[in-house]
Parts: structure tokens; C-alpha cells; sequence
């Protein structure tokens, strides 16, 4: 047979990748053209029409595709670089998905050619390959990219913390003391031998979920006490174990039997409080003990050396904290954060269940006697006559701001800090009450002996964005003046006489944005620190991101379809808005350390978006959205994500992050949290980095395992000590670190077997210095679950 009859084989390669590139194409020029209607960029719509084209040419085998479609890929590289510059992540979208199309065009290229060379085409495409794949190591290779940084300060008189227990070979309350400044004195673990730290012992409590529903609640946020020869441990449904210091060996282990039905939004309980009977013999029974909340609202004394309940401290040793409530169904009422102790009084808030109800039970704050447990004086914003409880057949008033966070406390001054939060129904205001949005978002000093109010601080005029203050002020010396340092989770950082709650750096107004579904109950500036803020500028549709151009654009029109004037947009109910920083945004529960001899403080912050919508009542009913106790609503998930808000005319959709819901990826671009240190005497920043690795995250929720520092959404706290080294673990990446205080770089890092959003604590036993941290993971971080205690030394 002629060689002539042979049937010619076309290639097929040329047709696929035409398909691939012209169905993306299709789908850029939609979307382009819709973005571009919004007012958006036009590099969408115009490079999705030259896909088209340069698709077609290679389904029609048309050498000339290719060609095209490199001349496509040239032109994107040269308008990413105009919009983002050399900012690494930002450019992932841009430029990732696009190169791959472009090797793939050069391995195709030879087989549309006759050339005898053609072949070199494909050679070189593997070249390019093997050149942008180590370009692209190289780039993101940095283990932190720290940004300039400046001398350490020194603090001419770093003060005297003014609380009575202190860190040092103890660690003694969450925050290291009453004052919160999360700093001990042990400097025997430095920057030149953290690198040699080995886990020396591990345990595990034993409290794990029970079920796949309860699994989706537990976050473990304990940091553990240790005081004497003892090491205290609070697991997320309030178990507390006594271990040994030295080597983890558990002493005694007390369980307050919390049932399921009671979690909150979150199974956690972020401490216990120590405190010593000033009148009581050492060998008399709870003559030290522990003090601490549990999930359904009781409040127990147990013995520090055995376990044992205190008889002599309420009854059988506890208090039901939900008397004088009124009704409180399971789950609405909490205590999850360690008490503080002033003056012999137990100080307790208590979270109530956020988003659920705007007459949801009381946010009263209660001070205990912490011997007998009998109720000192009670602090209710609308009553403020009652020193007790409630007369008869009344209760507290429902609804109001609460405490759910820690608060701080100076023993001499006799004055307790309460970080607040907002009243029920965050993100609706027509219904509050004037002393609601008196005290709302607001630092409240009580004097700890009568329960009433010496002064307020405001951070926000008529909260609607769910910025309550979420972490402790932290106690200092500032210039000779006693003072405190209060972060939010706006970024804005403040620093106040503690004595007067006066301004000691410069607070402005800042006019802000009007309208939403309120806008006469809109205050037409809110207050902002001058002095320092975490807070990064406003968003732009450049800030969008996404693992693609695909999902980029898709982010780019979301963003031109909401509301967005910046800083305290308002919520809207016909279209989402944008709210930046989000709720989890600047400093949370984790709160800030201070080295004060250094003049530093170290604060690890968020820089994530939420995306919110106030949905009528009539849609909210349809979509079956109703309180958790009318059977219909769901506990875990994040939260926001469909409250009901009952008794408002609106319930709250909040898309915390600004994710995309098929891909599980953020919207704006990295980093989504930080670390960085701050001149406590000037404001200024020393130095700032990412916090977090890309590791555990990834698409569809598929790890990448990629090493490279991202800056991951973070919760949890840091330690600095005079060793001149900060601990955090916070980050989704489930790392714990050693950063070098002077430089910001990370100078350690240990993999957790869960999410490691705790704060670590340090502590010395016979000479030798011990990090513990208790990893317990976070379902809203969506890190592993653990039940694990690890502690470290140095060999």
C-alpha cells in the first residue's frame, strides 16, 4: 500500500488546551464585562475576548493561538505588576493559573510545527518550567518577611507591677499577673540556645469531643497556671488537673461534669484563678484554692493541693451565677474566662450567647466573696441602685453589654478593669437603652469593694460592627504615670490613666461613614487612637484575591456590588457590606505582653474583613433562622453566620473573613494576620511581620504544606520574657514559635499535634526553664482538636 493512503493523525493536544483556554476565556468575559459595568477593571473583560480568540486558534490547530496566548500571558504580567508591584502573595492570582496555560502553550507549540527544531520549543519550555519554579522558591522562601525595624527602646524606669502574685518560677494568673502584661523574668532560654528547646514531657486530659456535633464547638484557649510545686490545667468543658511541673505526672483531677447541652458557641475555658486565704493555715483545707467558671454558669472553689471541693465557698463548693437572671436556657449563659481576684473578690462576667435574642439574659457583673462565695455587690447598668440581688420576683435586666473576656485589676487602687462588650443584637441599635450605649464597647472601671462604676472609656458610639472589647487592658508605668495599655479589635492601641481613665496619648474623631438601615442612629465620628493603630489602610478592589483570575474577579465583583466606604461602613439590608477590619479583626481574647523593662510591647493582630448582610425578618423566618432554644437553631460554625437576632427587625448574615464559599478561600489578599513590636514610650513600630505559615492552608480545604509565611488568621496571645524572646503559637499553621524579640525572626518552631490558639505560659522548677502550651485546637480557626499539655526545656 502507498504510503500516501495511510489516514494522517491530527493532533488532539492542540484542541484541548484550545477548550481549556477559550471556556476560561468565556468566563472572564463574562464576568469581565459584568465587572466592568460595576466600574471595575477592564483587564477581565479584554483579556477573556483574547482567550476566546487565541482558544479557537488552537481547537483550528492554528499555530498562531499560541502565539497569541503567550502575548496574553506577557501583557498580564506587565498589569499585575502595575497594580500589586512585587508583593509576592498578591501576585498568586494574577500570575500562577495564567503560567501554567503558558507552559502547557510551549509543550504544545512543537506539534503545530514542521520545523525540524520544534522540538526545542518543548526543551525550552521545561527550562522555563525548572527557572520559574526555583525564581518562585526564592521569592517566597523568606522565613519572615520582617519589615524595617528600629533599635529596641530602653524604659528609663520600667515600674513595679502592682499586683500581688507575680510571674517568675510561678505563673500564677492567665495573665502572668492581674496586670495582664504576659512577661516573666526567667531568662535562662535566650535567642542563642531557644533553637536547642526539646519537649520534655506531654499529656493528655482526655477531654475530647463526644460527638461530631459537639466537635464542631470545642475551642482549647486554656493558658495553665503554676504556682509552688503544682501545674493547672482547665480543659474546654472545665475539668481542671493538677500536674507535676517538672515532669507532667498528674496529681489530681476534678471534673464538674458539664453537660453537652451547655456549650456555648465555644467549649473553652481559658483559665482558673489561684488564690490564698489570708487567715488560713497552710494545712488547713482550701486554705489555697482554686477559683474558676464553667460552661453552664457555676462558679467552684476546689482545693489547689488535693481537688476537693471548698465546703465553706457557697454550696458543696459552688455558685450558681445564673440566680437573678430569669429565664436562661441551656447554652445562652457561660463562664469561660478566668475570674479575677481584687481585694478578696471573686470579679465575674459571663459570655451570653451572642446574635440569639435582643432580650437575652443579663450581662450583670457579679463580685463573690472568695471565701464564703456570697454575692458582695452586683453591678446590673440598669439598676444601679441594687447593691444585691434582684428584689423579688424581678431580675436583671435583660439584654445589656457583658463581660464574656478577662478582666484586669489593681490591687492598691482597688479598681477592677471590664473589658465590655456590646448589647444583645450586635449589629441592631434602635432598641438600646441609654445606658446601653453608655457603657457598651467601653474599658469600665469598678471599684472593687462596692461594684459601681469610677470611669468609662469608649472605643465605639453605638456599636453596630461587633467590636467589643475582647482583650485585657494590660497594667504599666507609662512615664511615671500608673496607666494601662488597652487594645481592640479595631487595631486602634490606647493607653489611659488607670487612676481616671484619662487619655495619656492622643485620641482624635474621625468622620465616618453614614446611611445603612439606621442613619439617624449613626454617630457622624467615632474616636481613634492617634498613637498607634494595627489597623492597615482601607481596601481597594486591587485587595482582592483568590487562588486565580477566575475566583479574583469573582471577589472584584462582590466588592463593587456591596457597600464600602471604608472604616465603620454600615450595615445594609438590601446588599452586603463590607466590614474591615472584621470582628476578628486587631487584638482579641489573646490580648497584648509587655516587656517592661524593654519598653516593648508585643502584639499579634488580624487583618481580615467580614462580608454582612441584615436580613429582614420575613426572609430570616423563611430561611428557618430562630433562637437556639426554639430547637430550629445550630450551635458551632462562626458565628454570625445566620443569628436571628429575635425581638429586631433584622437577623445577621456575617461571611466571617470574606470567604468564597467553593473554594474556602479569603477574598483579600495576604496577610491575614500579624505580629509586631511597638516603642511603648513613642508608639512607634520597632518592627512588623506576618504571623503564619501557608502550611494547613490551601483550596477546597486541602493543605498546600507550603513552608512560606503567609500570615494565617491568628487567636491566642504571645510571652515575651527577659530572655529577650516572645512565645506564640496563635496561628492556623499549628506551629509554636520563639521569635527574637529585637529582630521579629523566628528563631524555633515545633509542630503541635492540634491548633495551637492558647496562649503559652513559662515557669521554672529547681533552675531549669519550661514552656508549656496546651494545643487544644479551634473549630472556628478550623484547626485539628487535641487534648494534649506539652511542655519544653532546654537539654
Amino acid at each position: 500500500m502507498a504510503a500516501s493512503s495511510f489516514p494522517v493523525t491530527r493532533p488532539i493536544a492542540p484542541v484541548i488546551l484550545g477548550l481549556i483556554i477559550a471556556v476560561i476565556g468565556a468566563i472572564l468575559a463574562v464576568g469581565g464585562a459584568w465587572l466592568a459595568a460595576l466600574g471595575g477593571s477592564l483587564y477581565y473583560l479584554l483579556t477573556g475576548l483574547a482567550m476566546i480568540v487565541a482558544g479557537t486558534l488552537l481547537i483550528r490547530r492554528r499555530k498562531a493561538g499560541g502565539m497569541l496566548y503567550i502575548l496574553i500571558f506577557v501583557a498580564t504580567i506587565v498589569w499585575a505588576l502595575a497594580e500589586v508591584g512585587t508583593d509576592n502573595w498578591a501576585l498568586v492570582p494574577r500570575v500562577i493559573a495564567p503560567l501554567v496555560l503558558l507552559i502547557a502553550t510551549f509543550l504544545v507549540l512543537p506539534v503545530l510545527s514542521s520545523s525540524p527544531n520544534r522540538w526545542r520549543l518543548g526543551i525550552a519550555a521545561s527550562v522555563v518550567l525548572v527557572v520559574v519554579t526555583a525564581v518562585t522558591a526564592i521569592l517566597f522562601d523568606r522565613a519572615d518577611d520582617v519589615g524595617p525595624s528600629s533599635p529596641l527602646p530602653q524604659m528609663a524606669s520600667p515600674g513595679t507591677d502592682p499586683a500581688p502574685m507575680r510571674a517568675g518560677a510561678d505563673w500564677p494568673a492567665y495573665g502572668g499577673s492581674y496586670s495582664a502584661r504576659r512577661f516573666s523574668p526567667l531568662a535562662q532560654i535566650t535567642p542563642d540556645n531557644v533553637g536547642s528547646l526539646k519537649r520534655v514531657w506531654a499529656i493528655h486530659t482526655g477531654d475530647l469531643p463526644s460527638s461530631d456535633k459537639i466537635a464542631n464547638t470545642y475551642g482549647g484557649e486554656n493558658t495553665p497556671l503554676k504556682v509552688g510545686d503544682n501545674l493547672y490545667v482547665c480543659t474546654p468543658k472545665n475539668i481542671v488537673l493538677s500536674l507535676d511541673p517538672a515532669t507532667g505526672r498528674q496529681r489530681w483531677r476534678f471534673d464538674p461534669r458539664v453537660p453537652d447541652a451547655a456549650i456555648p458557641y465555644t467549649a473553652a475555658c481559658r483559665g482558673v484563678s489561684y488564690y490564698a486565704v489570708a487567715s488560713a493555715p497552710p494545712a488547713q483545707p482550701c486554705a489555697t484554692r482554686l477559683i474558676f467558671g464553667t460552661l453552664d454558669a457555676r462558679l467552684f472553689a476546689i482545693d489547689a493541693r488535693t481537688g476537693a471541693r471548698c465546703q465553706d465557698f457557697g454550696r458543696n463548693g459552688e455558685v450558681d451565677t445564673k440566680i437573678g437572671m430569669g429565664h436562661t436556657p441551656s447554652g445562652y449563659v457561660s463562664i469561660n474566662s478566668p475570674p479575677t481576684i481584687i481585694r478578696n473578690i471573686v470579679v465575674t462576667g459571663h459570655q451570653v450567647l451572642d446574635g440569639q435574642d435582643r432580650w437575652a439574659p443579663s450581662g450583670a457583673i457579679r463580685g463573690f466573696d472568695a471565701v464564703t462565695g456570697k454575692l458582695r455587690w452586683a453591678w446590673d447598668m440598669m439598676h444601679p441602685d441594687w447593691d444585691g440581688y434582684p428584689p423579688q420576683g424581678q431580675t436583671w435586666a435583660r439584654g445589656t453589654p457583658n463581660m464574656w473576656t478577662i478582666a484586669s485589676g489593681d490591687e492598691a487602687l482597688g479598681l477592677v478593669y471590664l473589658p465590655m462588650g456590646n448589647a444583645a443584637a450586635d449589629y441592631y441599635s434602635s432598641l438600646r437603652r441609654p445606658q446601653e450605649r453608655t457603657f457598651a464597647t467601653s474599658l469600665v472601671a469598678l471599684d472593687v469593694t462596692t461594684g459601681k462604676p469610677r470611669w468609662r472609656f469608649q472605643a465605639v458610639r453605638n456599636d453596630v460592627w461587633d467590636y467589643d472589647f475582647g482583650a485585657q487592658a494590660t497594667l504599666v508605668d507609662w512615664r511615671g504615670t500608673p496607666a494601662l495599655v488597652l487594645p481592640s479589635k479595631q487595631g486602634d492601641v490606647y493607653v489611659l490613666d488607670r487612676r481616671t481613665g484619662r487619655p495619656l496619648t492622643p485620641v482624635g474623631e474621625l468622620r465616618v461613614p453614614q446611611g445603612g438601615v439606621e442613619p439617624k442612629q449613626r454617630s457622624a465620628t467615632q474616636p481613634v487612637s492617634l498613637w498607634h493603630t494595627l489597623r492597615k489602610r482601607d481596601l481597594t478592589e486591587r485587595d482582592m484575591w483568590g487562588m486565580s483570575p477566575i475566583d479574583q474577579m469573582i471577589c472584584r465583583i462582590q466588592f463593587r456590588k456591596a457597600s464600602y466606604k471604608g472604616f465603620y461602613t454600615p450595615p445594609e439590608s438590601d446588599r452586603r457590606s463590607i466590614e474591615y477590619p472584621g470582628y476578628n479583626g486587631g487584638t482579641d481574647w489573646g490580648g497584648i505582653a509587655v516587656d517592661p523593662r524593654r519598653g516593648v510591647i508585643i502584639a499579634n493582630y488580624n487583618d481580615m474583613p467580614n462580608y454582612v448582610r441584615l436580613v429582614p425578618r420575613a426572609e430570616a423566618n423563611r430561611k428557618g433562622w430562630a433562637p437556639r432554644d426554639q430547637a430550629r437553631g445550630e450551635i458551632g460554625g462562626a458565628e454570625g453566620a445566620g443569628d436571628p437576632q429575635a425581638h429586631t427587625p433584622y437577623a445577621i448574615d456575617v461571611n466571617a473573613g470574606w470567604r468564597l464559599p467553593w473554594t474556602g478561600m479569603l477574598c483579600k489578599r495576604p496577610p491575614y494576620g500579624g505580629i509586631r513590636a511597638i516603642d511603648m514610650a513613642t508608639g512607634k513600630t520597632i518592627w512588623d511581620r506576618p504571623l503564619g505559615q501557608a502550611r494547613t492552608n490551601g483550596p477546597f480545604g486541602i493543605p498546600s504544606m507550603l513552608p512560606f509565611e503567609i500570615g494565617t488568621p491568628n487567636n491566642g496571645g504571645a510571652v515575651v520574657t527577659a530572655g529577650g524572646v516572645i512565645f506564640i503559637a496563635a496561628a492556623t499553621d499549628n506551629l509554636v514559635r520563639a521569635i527574637d524579640l529585637r529582630t521579629g525572626k523566628t528563631l524555633w518552631t515545633d509542630k503541635l499535634p492540634a491548633g495551637g490558639q492558647a496562649t503559652p505560659m513559662t515557669y521554672a522548677v529547681g533552675g531549669k526553664q519550661f514552656l508549656v502550651i496546651a494545643p487544644g485546637g479551634h473549630h472556628f480557626m478550623e484547626t485539628p482538636v487535641g487534648d494534649e499539655v506539652i511542655a519544653y526545656a532546654l537539654p
